[in-house]
């Protein structure tokens, strides 16, 4: 009996283990098959079709002033360091030689101490006096020699050691006229005067300091009219007549303010000559630019400084029938869009402009095509053919077609 029941249990315990992975095998077969029925799913809709959008503008033909612009700094025509010619303290120094300070042509800006020229022009006035009487005198004793010599009273020799002292004293009448000379120049060179109607850069001296001979007493310069040195590309240089010679015209240029761009303050000057030579580094040509009353003294115009940054705006040539491009119609430099008027489609194009500023790229009207718009909206892709939609204008009361034909009877040539 025992035997029989263990036997009935090894069976029992080895369907249980044939049992259980069948019954997972079963689990993944319907999951399988359930996973695997096609799911419905609602249609997707069609892709809406998106139309490119942009707007237009007329391409007229003008005739286009070239103004071309340069950033230079503005420095001084004249400027020069005052030195001392003779030595000795300083005495005086003019309220007028201070930094900043204006001083007038032939002012006295420094004084040295004038004590001991003044005794040297005196001492050279007394030997002049002197050699003066020595040259009376052998001038009487050569005519007294000559009266005696007729008469045979004194020698030849006699005669000839008078001509020579009184020549002798002539001699030293001379040199003590050079002496008394210097010693006056000496004591005019102790007023350092102003070569010039100008202004003080930088003051190196003050009163009681020891000024030696040569040593620079500060630096000044001509405020009559300063000088911008402009450096003119060869690309800029084709469209500027600039003065060669002294007796060429000159050519007017206007300069802002380089450094706060909202200064409405405005310099006009004139281009008076080019420098020979070409910059060794940027092939530039720099052409001369003067601007009278810099300081605004008499024209009470805002003053222009030395050494103030300045942006300036030289007239050009006038170029004739030409297309005026906006600059931010002109893509990567060189590519434009055109609409057809007639069926609304695009087509790119490439260009080559004679000009460009800031505002406009200008290329010649025979490169474009007429009956065209320019198409002035960026756009993410310009496919040749592709039609556009017009955005109108912002009036609304005139549409694309109304303002196309109102341009195109005043402008037939579009």
């Amino acid at each position: 009996m025992a035997t029989s029941s263990n036997k009935f249990l090894q069976l029992i315990g080895l369907l249980v283990r044939v049992a259980i992975p069948c019954a997972i095998l079963a689990a993944g077969w319907f999951g399988f098959r359930l996973l695997a029925d096609p799911l419905e799913r609602p249609p997707k809709p069609a892709p809406k079709k998106v139309m490119l959008r942009s707007r237009v503008e007329d391409l007229q033909y003008v005739d286009y002033p070239v103004v071309v612009k340069t950033h230079a700094v503005v420095q001084a025509h004249n400027q020069v360091t005052l030195n001392s010619q003779v030595s000795g303290a300083v005495a005086k120094v003019s309220p007028s030689f201070e930094v900043g300070a204006y001083f007038k042509k032939g002012e006295t800006l420094v004084e040295i101490d004038p004590r001991d020229y003044e005794t040297a022009l005196l001492m050279a006035e007394s030997q002049l006096s002197a050699a003066k009487s020595e040259l009376k005198l052998a001038k009487l004793v050569e005519d007294r020699k000559l009266r005696l010599v007729e008469s045979n009273a004194v020698s030849q020799g006699e005669v000839a050691a008078a001509s020579a002292s009184r020549e002798q004293a002539e001699a030293n009448v001379s040199l003590a006229e050079t002496e008394v000379e210097r010693a006056k120049l000496s004591l005019e060179r102790t007023k350092i005067t102003a070569p010039f109607d100008g202004r003080v850069m930088t003051k190196q001296i003050g009163i009681g300091q020891l000024a030696g001979a040569n040593a620079p007493l500060g630096e000044v310069f001509a405020i009559d009219y300063v000088e911008v040195r402009l450096p003119i590309s060869g690309e800029q240089r084709a469209f500027l007549e600039l003065p060669e010679f002294a007796d060429d015209p000159q050519l007017a240029v206007e300069f802002r303010d380089g450094i706060a761009p909202n200064n409405e303050a405005v310099w006009v000057g004139k281009i008076v000559r080019t420098e020979g030579v070409l910059d060794s580094d940027s092939r530039d040509l720099f052409a001369i630019a003067r601007i009278d009353d810099p300081f605004g003294r008499k024209s009470g115009k805002a003053p222009l400084r030395i050494s103030q940054p300045v942006i300036a705006s030289i007239e050009g040539k006038v170029l004739h029938d030409v297309i005026a491009l906006p600059r931010a119609a002109v893509r990567q430099m060189d590519h434009i869009v055109l609409v057809n008027r007639d069926d609304q489609t695009l087509l790119p194009l490439r260009v080559e402009a004679i000009w460009s500023d800031a505002d406009k790229v200008i290329v010649p009207a025979a490169a474009l095509p007429k009956g065209m718009w320019l198409a002035t909206t960026p756009m993410p892709f310009t496919p040749k053919g592709a039609k556009i939609e017009i955005i109108p204008p912002a009036d609304n009361s005139i549409s694309i077609a109304e303002s196309a034909s109102a341009e195109a009877d005043k402008n037939p040539a579009n």
